[in-house]
């Protein structure tokens, strides 16, 4: 595949990106006092970073075989939730909760923390 012939498919996979994300913004501009579009925007982000929540726990078991799990896992993922959850209750930024918190658990794991 030649340079060009790459751009423009950069290009093009950009731009549809783009319209996907502008799309239900320019067709819902003249809606936005509706109280479906209102109940959605004030119900769906904590439902989805709750939903997020929940897929990113899924596999700790906290009690597997009867005792603490403290694997590569375990603690890491705990301290990181906990990070995640103070950060947010402290300066009420979902920004930096989740880097705060992605930070914090990448830091662990790549350093080989385990308590």
């Amino acid at each position: 595949m030649s340079t060009s012939a790459l751009l423009i498919f950069i290009i093009v996979c950009a731009l549809a990106t783009f319209a996907t994300r502008v799309t239900p913004f320019v067709a819902l501009a003249r809606h936005a006092d509706h109280p479906l579009i209102l109940h959605l925007g004030r119900y769906l982000p904590p439902t989805v970073m709750m939903i997020l929540v929940i897929y990113a726990l899924r596999d700790f078991r906290p009690l597997l075989d009867g005792h603490l799990n403290a694997g590569a896992n375990g603690w890491p993922m705990i301290i990181a939730s906990l990070i995640v959850a103070l950060l947010h209750l402290w300066r009420r930024n979902a920004l930096l909760s989740i880097i705060g918190g992605t930070g914090g658990y990448m830091a662990m794991v790549q350093l080989g923390w385990v308590v």
